[in-house]
């Protein structure tokens, strides 16, 4: 059943869950919002154990905006799902959604978010070159989003994550591209999370609550990097590297290992 709550800036977040047991809230990544097939491939094998809530990020879906945006209101938003699902719950998000748990884990500490699971927080480690690189893709981005010339903000982020021409064909005909161009106005907000895409080394040495960060063993080396330098900063983190996956992460692959780390005894 479809559900709403109201942020502290007043900007309506759009949710739902589905299963039964402990409550684990999903963060997407760019793009994602509750309509994405993705979204429910998860939810569906974790809902046999425990209650999975999903929800459109401001800006996507049936959630409501409020500008000017701002990191802190989207940690708002996940403090007012948590106030919601009973005060506290466990988190995991995935890639710029990874970079928000990071975040909101730091800010809103272990009697808020229980437990942490971050799949390729898309920070470069000590990598010069990707740093580099990211920040002329977040230049390139805010300049396509002013220009508003619908779709092509999302036809440069869908490159930059090098994607074959002839997928990119695929993708310009299916349904999931007019679902990712009504929300490429929020890939600005993906950026501004994730910052200048060093690890936030100060905010993971916050994050107390037990944690688990992964990354795939297919990945790009950045990547791995970052995984490696964000688990040794997070008190109580857990690696591990998910074999032969990429960023696009198989479901099937990811839930089992969910399913261990949030069942586990802290």
């Amino acid at each position: 059943m479809l559900s709403h709550v109201h942020s502290k800036d007043g900007t309506t977040i759009a949710w739902e869950t589905i299963g039964q047991g402990p409550v684990v809230i999903m963060v997407n990544g760019a793009f994602g919002y509750r309509a994405f097939k993705g979204e429910w491939d998860l939810a569906t094998l974790l809902s046999s154990d425990f209650t999975v809530c999903l929800y459109d990020r401001r800006g996507r879906g049936q959630s409501t905006d409020t500008l000017p945006y701002a990191v802190e209101r989207e940690i708002e938003d996940l403090e007012a799902l948590l106030d919601q699902v009973g005060g506290s719950a466990s988190v995991y998000g995935l890639s710029s959604g990874a970079a928000l748990a990071l975040l909101a884990a730091a800010a809103l500490g272990s009697l808020k978010i229980t437990k942490v699971a971050l799949y390729e927080p898309p920070y470069v480690g000590g990598d010069d070159q990707a740093k580099d690189e990211f920040a002329q893709e977040k230049q390139r981005i805010t300049e396509l989003l002013r220009q508003g010339k619908r779709g092509d903000a999302t036809a440069f982020y869908i490159r930059s994550m090098g994607i074959p021409p002839e997928r990119m064909e695929d993708l310009r005909t299916s349904a999931e591209w007019n679902m990712m161009e009504g929300v490429e106005h929020t890939l600005a907000y993906d950026y501004a999370v994730v910052g200048d895409a060093t690890v936030p080394l100060a905010l993971a040495r916050k994050a107390m609550m037990p944690a688990l960060v992964m990354d795939g063993e297919k990945s790009l080396p950045f990547m791995h990097q970052a995984a490696e330098t964000l688990g040794k900063a997070m008190p109580q983190a857990v690696r591990k590297t998910l074999k032969d996956q990429t960023h696009s992460v198989s479901a099937a692959v990811l839930a089992p290992v969910l399913k261990e780390f949030f069942e586990r005894e802290q």
